[in-house]
């Protein structure tokens, strides 16, 4: 007769050697739920947290759990379920795994790592220069988006890079500062729309299509000039990227902009009554325009092939990953969420219903998650999942 094996009785040592070589973190905490002894060996020392992470997308704050958060896997559906209580009622950013939270009715900044739990405080988004003369109505639409230099869990050596304030300025901080300093860019650029960290430096893009290098030693900015300017238009805004070592920026354009209470496609969006009620307009991405940008010639070139790369766009620094290591992710696709702030405080549900999948070959644009989240304070955004 056929003896049974019971897997739970695995010598340890093997564990470990079989957890070790497990490069999908889908994969690794399925390990881990297998049994107490598979849980034992699932640590952070035997697990790779350097190797790529295709992201998870963090669905929006649900009413009846505001501690938890749901994250859905692109690679195999799966979704996750987590307590994450220092995110509850927080616009929540990304950039490099941690998330950069403002606090819904304080306006306080900090960096929170959503699965190990870690918190660092930062200074208060009221130490940024000129405040009083460049706040938001809301003090979650203060900080648009936030950058980092480096992983905080692997080095003390980086800094947070956040485009803030009614005309999207730039705002540095440094382990050790006592508030925000602020970087001087040449007025005529205008409003910056994506900043990008990228070989030591930090690259920014304007929603007039200026694409600018900043290079910042210290606190200092030392150095500041044009790499390009491409051709602009009105609306969406400009995402800039790093991949496969090539600088590009991506240009979204909106369509349906206009006056409306609802969205009847998908869900009751009611506005809430105000002044600017003629304002209240609805969004949805018609398509994106791609340029890899020369960084010798300071040329920008329109591209419709990103070959095995696939970019994500959103609320979190704007990122490329090859498709081929992760089953479940379309090559040449942007996959995108809803991250147009300004309709957000408008609705009583607030919004995300605008996030896809773009195919630059033909154009179309597909769901990448069937269910509808949304949210007033922070609708879904992309999270590159890593447990430690």
């Amino acid at each position: 007769m056929r003896t049974m094996v019971d897997w739970s009785e695995l010598r340890p040592e093997l564990l470990v050697l079989i957890v070790r070589r497990i490069n999908m973190i889908e994969d690794y905490l399925n390990f881990r739920i297998i049994c107490k002894s598979w849980h034992s060996v699932a640590t952070r020392d035997n697990f790779n947290s350097n190797l790529p992470r295709a992201p998870w997308l963090m669905l929006a704050e649900e009413e009846n759990d505001r501690t938890c958060r749901k994250f859905f896997s692109l690679y195999n559906g799966m979704i996750l379920k987590k307590r994450i209580p220092g995110a509850s009622e927080k616009r929540c950013m990304e950039s490099k795994g941690w998330l950069i939270t403002v606090g819904k009715d304080e306006g306080e900044v900090s960096l929170l790592h959503p699965f190990s739990g870690v918190q660092i405080e930062l200074p208060h988004q009221k130490t940024t220069e000129r405040y009083e003369h460049n706040y938001t109505h809301v003090p979650w639409t203060f900080i648009r988006k936030a950058v980092l230099s480096a992983n905080p869990s692997h080095t003390y050596d980086y800094a947070v890079m956040v485009i803030e304030g009614r005309f999207e300025l730039l705002s540095l901080w440094r382990p050790g500062d006592l508030l925000w300093t602020r970087i001087l860019m040449p007025i005529h650029i205008g409003h910056i729309s994506d900043v990008v960290y990228f070989n030591g430096h930090f690259y920014a893009v304007t929603f007039g299509r200026w694409v600018q290098i900043c290079d910042v030693v210290g606190s200092e900015l030392i150095n500041i000039h044009t790499i390009a300017q491409l051709a602009s238009w009105n609306d969406g805004r400009n995402y800039i990227l790093e991949s496969l070592g090539s600088l590009f920026v991506v240009a979204q354009q909106f369509v349906d902009l206009r006056h409306a209470n609802d969205d009847r496609e998908r869900i009751p969006l009611r506005h809430i009554p105000g002044e600017d009620d003629e304002k209240i307009c609805t969004h949805r991405t018609r398509k994106f325009l791609v340029f890899q940008i020369d960084l010798v010639s300071c040329k920008a070139t329109p591209t419709r092939d990103l070959g095995d790369q696939a970019f994500f766009l959103g609320a979190n620094a704007s990122l490329s990953i090859q498709a081929s290591q992760f089953p479940g992710i379309k090559p040449n696709c942007i996959y995108f969420t809803d991250s147009w702030l300004g309709a957000y405080a408008y609705f009583e549900k607030g919004c995300g219903l605008d996030m896809g999948v773009f195919n630059l070959a033909d154009g179309s644009i597909q769901p990448h998650y069937d269910g509808v989240s949304v949210s007033r304070v922070c609708p879904p955004i992309w999270v590159t999942p890593n447990p430690c």
